[in-house]
């Protein structure tokens, strides 16, 4: 086996760590910020539990791949909350410079077809190209929103009340999760209930 692979890939393994330190604007039901790597995780068991009730078969290897990778970019880029970029144009463009220039720097590390594949994967989540991609960018949404629902309700902004009945936009094109999304919704308002009571 050639070494300066083995290298190559032991390189974004070590630059993917760096996504178990970089956090997120979402806590845990403990109270601890919660990192990209937490996220990326629970988004792929989401996928395998979810695949087998969707509209339509999906290649889960390349849901996975997906789920796994999508956030992957962080790793250079950083995280910037989606909400933040809804609100500012230019810091969307600054995100999106980066994100590229981060997946072009990944690709560039890695193996010519491995690098390939890991490139392809995260354009096409970005562009949400196929139906594996559209279902990958629902659930990031939702496993966003269920983190914030397992989360001290103190620790929301203004803007995240709204975002719970944004979710819908994102799941329109299957109806399981569209059942998915509104069973966390509910969880959400539930939470936003018991806020108003105490």
């Amino acid at each position: 086996m050639d070494t300066k692979i083995i290298q190559k890939i032991l390189e974004v393994i070590h630059l993917a760590e760096r996504l178990k330190k970089e956090l997120r604007h979402s806590w845990l039901s403990n109270g601890r910020q919660e990192s990209v790597a937490e996220h990326s995780w629970r988004l792929a068991l989401i996928a395998v539990l979810v695949e087998p009730y969707l509209d339509h078969p999906v290649n889960l290897e390349r849901l996975l791949t997906m789920s796994i990778i999508h956030d992957l970019v962080e790793a250079i880029a950083g995280d910037i909350p989606a909400f933040d970029t809804q609100q500012n144009q230019g810091l969307k463009e600054k995100k999106t410079h980066r994100e590229l220039a981060a997946i072009e720097t990944i690709r560039s590390t890695l193996p010519t077809e491995l690098g390939q594949a890991l490139y392809d994967s995260w354009i096409e989540f970005e562009e949400k190209a196929t139906y594996e991609a559209k279902v990958a960018q629902a659930i990031d949404k939702l496993e966003a929103q269920l983190q914030h629902n397992e989360a001290d309700i103190t620790s929301w902004l203004d803007i995240e009340y709204q975002m719970v009945y944004r979710l819908k936009n994102h799941v329109s094109f299957d109806s399981f999760l569209q059942a998915f999304e509104q069973a966390i919704r509910e969880e959400a308002e539930e939470k936003m209930t018991a806020a108003r009571l105490e």
